[in-house]
């Protein structure tokens, strides 16, 4: 047991040696001249076309105190808030289909969180606690009652912490591959601020991102840490993440998710953790791998583990109806 946690802590770390590398490459391209960077940053916006109107739920918009929060309500009943994973292009989309069919028996609320998606994303400085705070005034103006917290990725290292500090807004938890402890727990080092400052930089930092969320780019993110399905990434999967992905200020967001400042540490929060738990993950999840599931159990031992066996990272994007079955019997053993 010990052995597979070291092993998967290894693969973690080399993982985040690969991205700052791949990072680094970008930036020192992106630096190599002035003009032919700044044209092709302007190639790229021009390029990104405007996003479709959301053709699911019902639009709804919170304005919270830094900025604009766009998010879809489905269903009536007791609250179910569902919350995304981080990454390039990533969304409340990814939640479609299980918040449609929890919607048939539930309130169900997907936002896309600051910076994500189409909610706005103004030039700040992006870390955890602003992501714990948003969460929680949005439980608490938008939700008003206690509400099941679904987080995916480091969004579930944030709801973890919401529940421990606030539980009165929190009835459940479900986490799915969640960030915390093996992967996303460690601060950003001296080499991460230096890669944050340098992504922040209006023309070499904007060329590496562009590099970084080119079409291949966003294609080969999705195949190698996402899906365990190849065919799901599809055209149009990628189209969807790249213009979501080159949306005006969404790399503010990004840039600090891939340099380390929306990392959140849960690995001690977990022992004030009082209620009820929901573990998923895909069995060919990479980052962080099955293996570290244990680490959680350990925590959380009122917790249940639900193993995807043909999903990677996103479960409930890859096998939504398998994952909503089984979510929807943890939500039912919760009771009224």
């Amino acid at each position: 047991m010990v052995c597979r946690t070291m092993s998967a802590q290894r693969r973690e770390e080399k993982e985040r040696r690969r991205r700052r590398k791949h990072l680094i490459q970008g930036l020192l391209v992106g630096s190599a001249a002035i003009g032919l960077p700044a044209l092709f940053n302007a190639f790229v916006s021009r390029r990104a076309r405007r996003l479709a109107p959301v053709s699911w739920g019902s639009g709804s918009r919170y304005a919270w105190r830094h900025g604009e929060i766009v998010f879809q309500r489905l269903g009536e009943g007791a609250p179910v808030v569902l919350l995304h994973a981080f990454g390039p292009g990533h969304s409340a989309a990814e939640w479609r289909q299980v918040a449609e069919h929890l919607a048939a028996r539930r309130q169900v609320l997907v936002p896309d969180l600051l910076g994500w998606g189409l909610s706005d994303k103004p030039r700040l400085a992006y870390d955890d606690e602003l992501y714990v705070s948003l969460i929680t005034d949005f439980l608490r103006d938008v939700v008003g009652s206690r509400a099941v917290l679904v987080g995916a990725g480091l969004s579930a290292a944030y709801a973890v912490q919401v529940a421990a500090d606030v539980p009165e807004l929190v009835r459940a938890l479900g986490l799915v591959v969640p960030f915390g402890i093996a992967r996303g727990a460690d601060e950003p080092d001296l080499k991460d601020a230096v890669v944050h400052r340098l992504l922040r930089l209006p023309v070499v930092g904007t060329s590496a991102l562009n590099a970084f969320t080119s079409r291949s780019g966003i294609a080969n993110y999705l195949r190698r840490e996402v899906f365990a399905s190849q065919q799901l990434v599809d055209d149009a999967l990628i189209d969807e993440h790249y213009r979501l992905s080159h949306q005006p200020g969404a790399h503010a967001a990004l840039a600090a998710y891939l340099s380390g400042y929306l990392n959140h540490g849960v690995r001690d929060v977990l022992a004030r953790v009082e209620v009820p738990a929901w573990l998923a993950w895909g069995r060919h999840a990479s980052s962080p791998a099955i293996e570290t599931a244990d680490l959680w159990l350990r925590r959380l031992p009122r917790a249940e583990l639900e193993v995807f066996e043909r999903c990677g990272a996103l479960p409930h994007a890859e096998s939504p109806a398998e994952l909503s079955r089984k979510l929807e019997r943890f939500l039912d053993d919760l009771g009224e």
